[in-house]
């Protein structure tokens, strides 16, 4: 596959210094644990059939110590024992943060309250600026389609 353009955030000069600001500002805000964003990350970058984002999410996540078999399990998560309750509920609060318009109410009360239970207000806030982060770069990349594997 070939790029239809560069990304664009590297098109326009101000935007990947500015999406970088953000990315180290989501990361400092709060105590979730990388391997939960790093989860959070695939799981949304699977559904939005971002190749760019899969690959490279993977391999960080492989690199910060995570297993090739929970890496292998994020697609199925809910049928996979590799998970914790808190991990679910983050995948969980993805899928459905990603899927906004797939149903009426895009996060159910439950899908939030069940986060809820296991993360404060400052991680919640954390888990979905990272999905806004994440899907920003999905919607840069798939829709230029970045190869994936490719670094910019």
């Amino acid at each position: 596959m070939t790029a239809r353009i560069p990304n664009p955030a590297v098109v326009l000069s101000d935007v990947g210094p500015a999406i970088f600001q953000l990315i180290k500002a989501v990361q400092a805000g709060s105590d979730v644990p990388s391997s939960t964003l790093d989860l959070i990350h695939l799981r949304a970058s699977q559904i939005n059939n971002c190749g760019f984002c899969v690959v490279g999410g993977a391999q960080k996540a492989q690199k910060d110590g995570e297993t090739a078999e929970r890496l292998h399990a994020v697609a199925a998560w809910r049928e996979a024992p590799h998970f914790t309750d808190a991990e679910r509920a983050a995948l969980d609060l993805a899928e459905h943060a990603t899927r906004l318009a797939d149903r009426p109410d895009a996060v159910p009360d439950a899908v939030w309250e069940e986060a809820a239970r296991h993360y404060n207000e400052q991680q919640l806030a954390q888990i979905v600026a990272w999905l806004g982060v994440t899907n920003l770069f999905n919607r840069l990349n798939a829709t230029t389609r970045q190869p994936a594997g490719q670094s910019w």
